[in-house]
């Protein structure tokens, strides 16, 4: 799976929200929902194509309207996004990754037990 920038995870994480849009729909939400400021049409437009060619969402057109939908889910693209993450950082060691929040307290023994009950859950 390829990689996105931040610029294009930040849209994708529109589309994930919304599920089917046009970038109109995308800059309200973006304004109205997230409190951002507008950014122009043709920036979000560009990003849009961009993500289309890397194979991440499709689109429906209606006339000149363009429909967009997501074809990775985010559930898909967390999980490579993770396991990359753990490769490159943790030598795809997860006891490493643990070991590291733990140890920058960024993982409460509450959190740790609660993460290992989930694991031992999906065992």
């Amino acid at each position: 799976m390829q990689k996105l920038t931040k610029a294009e995870e930040d849209v994708m994480q529109v589309l994930w929200a919304l599920e089917r849009c046009t970038v109109s729909q995308m800059l309200d939400y973006m304004e109205q929902q997230l409190g951002l400021s507008r950014p122009p049409h043709s920036t979000i437009s560009s990003i849009v194509r961009i993500i289309e060619e890397k194979g991440f969402l499709d689109h429906k057109a209606y006339g000149r309207t363009h429909e967009y939908f997501p074809l990775v889910s985010k559930d898909e693209y967390s999980r490579g996004t993770l396991k990359d993450f753990v490769q490159n950082y943790f030598d795809g060691s997860v006891k490493r990754l643990v070991s590291f929040m733990v140890q920058e307290n960024d993982l409460s023994l509450k959190d740790l037990t609660e993460m290992l009950e989930k694991l031992k859950d999906e065992d």
